[in-house]
């Protein structure tokens, strides 16, 4: 491969590393937030990879390569595949890949919940509608022996995953580093018209009755009563608290 498409490739990577982890949130759909400070690092080493290899061509030109024989000879022919290599580092410049969604969350089978310690549920605030992660109220319907969610309106944002067969999920995708490991979260709702899917929303409802609440027969699931929709949060790949539509 000619030297300067090695520097080409090395210095637009890095500065299409930087341009996405300093100036913009797109590195988000990639990684999760704590892994920024790599980003930056790797970036850096990038540039400075390509400027010394740059320094080392420039260095070396007019001096032709010669094999053991002594002969002068070029092996610097850039094979076809080589130049497919500029389309990612391009693609981190001009283009940012849509964030994982519906496709991805239909696809797999929910995140498995952790077990809440023996200590059980700390109380809930008397908030109504009362704000809950994902995560909380599969727990809370699951597990929680007191039945604290029973007759509870509570409201969840998430983005909308159609369900087989008819029907929705609100869902939320979450990253234990990367995109690689993504695993997803979903509650079934009820009773409300399903909004296009990988559309963001708020959605306040109560819990479906079905099976025994406080057992693993619960059925996760919301009998809707009202759904807004909201822009997309910067950083999507996280159970985080409902946002008010609008806001």
């Amino acid at each position: 491969m000619r030297r300067f498409v090695q520097v080409g490739l090395l210095v637009l990577s890095g500065v299409g590393l930087l341009r996405t982890s300093l100036f913009t949130e797109a590195y988000l759909r990639y990684v999760k937030e704590g892994m920024r400070p790599l980003l930056i690092a790797s970036g850096v080493l990038l540039i400075l990879l390509g400027l010394a290899e740059a320094w080392s061509a420039w260095r070396s030109a007019g001096r032709p390569e010669t094999d053991g024989d002594g002969h002068g000879h070029d092996h610097s022919g850039v094979p076809r595949v080589a130049w497919l290599l500029f389309l990612p580092a391009l693609s981190l410049l001009f283009y940012a890949p849509p964030a994982l969604g519906s496709y991805t969350a239909s696809r797999e089978a929910p995140k498995a919940v952790a077990v809440v310690a023996e200590d059980g549920f700390d109380p809930l605030p008397a908030t109504s509608p009362l704000p809950i992660t994902l995560t909380d109220f599969t727990q809370r319907v699951q597990q929680d022996e007191a039945r604290s969610i029973e007759g509870r309106t509570v409201r969840m944002t998430g983005f909308v995953t159609p369900a087989d067969g008819g029907g929705w999920y609100l869902t939320r995708i979450m990253l234990s580093c990367c995109a690689a490991d993504a695993q997803s979260v979903k509650v079934r709702v009820y009773g409300v018209e399903a909004p296009k899917a990988d559309t963001w929303v708020t959605v306040t409802g109560t819990w479906h009755t079905q099976g025994t609440l406080g057992t693993s027969s619960a059925a996760v699931a919301l009998d809707g009563r009202t759904v807004g929709k909201i822009e997309r949060p910067v950083n999507g790949y996280t159970d985080a608290l409902p946002l008010t539509p609008g806001s």
